[in-house]
């Protein structure tokens, strides 16, 4: 018999507006800050520098503003779970594209404000109803949104990981809604009911196949705090590293979620 259809989690649109805009202000705060040495730092993602990198923090947020202006598609097909698996397959333009407007935009602090003044009009002229053609299908706005949460936690993380002492926050509603929709989108590359991954106090979600647990402690689950959980998400964090410096609890024989990870990079 398959395995229950299971429900899609739903999220508090003005919430994920507020959480969204809360983010990008902490963002914003901190590369007005920046001096051009701290600009040329390297990151931990490839050949990129911090000026690059905040190119692509922008890219991501204004990259709501650009469906927008694209033709409303018919009808959504789409799923949130869907984009983290999906936004993989576009990492080489994504590269491509931050080098390119670091170049063109010199003050990465005047190119987040008009990012987020086009965001801002743009939030308050659209429902969050307003279907967009993502690169995981049609989704409606609201739910494009969380997937920006996604972008702003990791990348405030790698940020953070680049300048030392720089310490951005997390949006604690950015950081819940990231988390969670990165467990879903585990839930969904590894369908099944026998294991239990913790990531309190945000997210608990079922996966891998097996014998299905119903009550009692279950016999195979997996525990760990959200940036841990995101940055083996993402690809910043080895699972074996992670178990290495105990930041991942994992017990039973199907506990090990090293063949899932990570989910995007």
């Amino acid at each position: 018999m398959p395995p229950a259809r299971k429900r899609t989690r739903s999220y508090d649109p003005a919430k994920i507006r507020a959480a969204v805009l809360a983010q990008f202000g902490n963002v914003r705060s901190a590369a007005a800050g920046l001096t051009p040495d701290r600009l040329a730092l390297p990151t931990r993602l490839g050949d990129w520098t911090v000026r690059e990198l905040l190119a692509h923090i922008g890219a991501g947020l204004d990259a709501v503003s650009r469906l927008i202006a694209l033709p409303e598609p018919a009808a959504q097909d789409g799923t949130l779970p869907d984009w983290p698996l999906a936004i993989a397959a576009d990492a080489p333009g994504i590269a491509a594209h931050a080098r390119e407007l670091a170049e063109h935009h010199p003050d990465p602090a005047a190119h987040l404000a008009a990012v987020e003044e086009r965001l801002t009009a743009d939030l308050a002229a659209h429902p969050g109803t307003r279907l967009l053609p993502t690169s995981a299908g049609a989704l409606p706005l609201a739910d494009y949104l969380v997937t920006r949460t996604v972008e702003l936690v990791v990348h405030t993380d790698d940020l953070n990981a680049a300048v030392p002492g720089l310490d951005v926050p997390q949006d604690r509603q950015a950081l819940a809604a990231c988390t969670r929709l990165l467990a879903d989108a585990l839930a969904a590359k590894a369908p099944g009911g026998s294991t239990e991954v913790r990531v309190p106090p945000y997210a608990v979600v079922q996966c891998v196949a097996g014998p299905r647990h119903t009550r009692g402690t279950p016999p195979n689950v997996v525990e760990t705090d959200p940036l841990t959980w995101i940055r083996l998400a993402t690809g910043r964090r080895s699972w074996s590293d992670a178990l290495r410096d105990a930041e991942v609890t994992a017990g039973g024989e199907r506990a090990d979620l090293s063949p899932y990870l990570p989910l995007m990079a």
